[in-house]
């Protein structure tokens, strides 16, 4: 058995639960800071057999969508504030990291 971790953009967390379950895919889902842009995103915890984990990996690359955002300059330390002057930078967020581990228990309660 498996378990596998994928933290994705909140905007990308219901239309994937809904792939999941459409596929009879079990998921938990938390709600999770990023550290980079410190936003909200989702990670789902998959519990699955190992011959199941690439079609849940099939499913979460066919929904969740890399993409871009503007986000605000970040002043450099050290630097007076006058002779600051910053723009929005253009970042690629979204897609989503996964993580495939293996369990060694699994019990339904």
């Amino acid at each position: 058995m498996k378990l596998v971790i994928a933290v994705v953009q909140d905007q990308d967390a219901s239309p994937l639960m809904d792939a999941l379950v459409d596929r009879g895919f079990r998921a938990t889902k938390l709600a999770t800071t990023g550290g980079f842009l410190r936003q909200g995103n989702t990670t789902l915890l998959i519990g699955v057999e190992d011959e199941q984990v690439d079609d849940v990996v099939d499913v979460v690359r066919s929904v969740c969508r890399s993409r871009t955002q503007l986000i605000p300059p970040i002043p450099a330390v050290g630097r007076s504030v006058e002779s600051y002057v910053g723009q929005p930078v253009e970042v690629p967020v979204g897609g989503a990291t996964i993580f495939v581990l293996d369990v060694s228990r699994f019990e339904r309660v």
